[in-house]
């Protein structure tokens, strides 16, 4: 038969996380596993301005016809504005195009087909750790996956192995590097560290793969964007891919961009019928429905404020969580050994609890993460930040 030599993979282990907290019967389990922005009743809810825009768009639109490779013009033209800031000289100059993606991932591999395709022989730099997908959408596209230090073994960012590594890169390889609240550890790199990089970049002539996935979520949205729009600013060429997933928490309407900053606006156009034609034989043309909602919301004063409380209500939330966590600790003679979870940024958090640590949390307190200890932080209600530091407090002691 056809199929018989077709063998199994593995479940995605997140995915089997899920499949293990749904069969828990124990009321007071923790889902620090899937990340997805949760509120204090365990519910990722859809924001009031996503429904009232989603309401307009019903009141409004007239057809469900095609968008175009690039998709909905109006949200490439927003969130371009959105990533690099409306007042960017690059947005003036005509050299920004955003093409839409099925979310933030799609853009991520829209632009591993576009290096594997127009940029032969390029390797792909990937920070040590990161988050999964990045690995495996990379070598998918038949890209050389080499890493940089970033996070020692000692659970702290590493800025001077990083920059050592940088430093050997080949000239004209491309390197990721993540704009905001990195995942998976939480360790964001300070303005100077930026600035070095920066310098690095240039001097080996690199081009820079920003994901850009949590705006908003780590400092606010101005300042999240700020290592972007410095790159954009000082480089000729940089690859930007965005998510609405969370910022506007759209996760299954899959919606996010490949934003291109090229040397003029001839070179962009370029570019862009590149792109345009991957994305023919990936998707063909991307969805409209999310895209159209963004578009709705950046393009709309009233809605576009009230969005941007939404986003710094999660966003205070999450800092919130982390700080009432290690308090929590506190009186296990623990905050200090997490001190570190109050300093990181965004939804994740590279505890530094060991594999057999995570093991125990989960057979004994129904606590479930995966197990390089990454956590979703946002995965917390803060009622129960006394019951979570006994289960860590109880995993620590043995």
């Amino acid at each position: 038969m056809h199929f018989d030599a077709i063998g199994r993979v593995p479940g995605d282990p997140i995915l089997g996380l899920m499949d293990l907290y749904a069969q828990d019967a124990n009321p007071n389990k923790f889902d620090l596993g899937v990340g997805v922005y949760k509120d204090d009743q365990g519910l990722t809810p859809i924001l009031h301005a996503v429904k009232l825009a989603e309401q307009r768009l019903v009141d409004s639109q007239a057809t469900k016809t095609y968008i175009g490779g690039h998709g909905n013009a109006a949200f490439g033209t927003l969130i371009s504005e959105l990533v690099l800031g409306a007042d960017s000289a690059l947005i003036r100059e005509r050299r920004v195009g955003a093409t839409q993606t099925p979310g933030g991932t799609g853009a991520l591999r829209l632009s591993a087909d576009f290096i594997a395709q127009h940029l032969p022989g390029r390797g792909v730099w990937l920070s040590d750790p990161t988050w999964p997908i990045h690995e495996t959408i990379f070598a998918k596209a038949g890209l050389k996956v080499s890493h940089y230090p970033y996070v020692g073994a000692d659970n702290r960012l590493d800025v001077a192995a990083m920059l050592a590594a940088l430093s050997s890169v080949p000239k004209g390889d491309v390197v990721l590097l993540h704009a905001c609240c990195h995942n998976p550890t939480g360790f964001d790199l300070s303005q100077a560290d930026w600035r070095q990089v920066l310098e690095i970049v240039r001097e080996r002539q690199l081009l820079p793969l920003i994901d850009f996935a949590y705006q908003g979520f780590g400092d606010g949205l101005e300042q999240d964007a700020w290592a972007v729009r410095l790159f954009a600013a000082e480089l000729p060429e940089v690859l930007v891919t965005s998510s609405c997933s969370k910022n506007f928490g759209l996760y299954s309407d899959r919606v996010g961009a490949l934003i291109v900053c090229a040397a003029d606006a001839e070179k962009l156009t370029d570019v862009r019928s590149q792109l345009a034609n991957t994305a023919r034989n990936l998707w063909s043309t991307p969805p409209d429905h999310g895209a159209a909602v963004v578009a709705t919301i950046l393009g709309d004063a009233e809605l576009k404020q009230l969005w941007s409380e939404e986003v710094e209500a999660m966003r205070s939330r999450i800092a919130h969580l982390r700080s009432g966590l290690v308090e929590a600790l506190a009186p296990h003679g623990l905050s200090e050994r997490f001190a570190h979870i109050g300093a990181q940024r965004g939804m994740f958090s590279y505890t530094g609890l060991s594999a057999e640590q995570v093991r125990q949390l989960r057979e004994k307190h129904s606590v479930y993460m995966v197990s390089s200890g990454r956590a979703n932080v946002a995965g917390v209600d803060a009622t129960r930040l006394a019951l979570l530091a006994e289960a860590i407090a109880d995993v620590c002691n043995m």
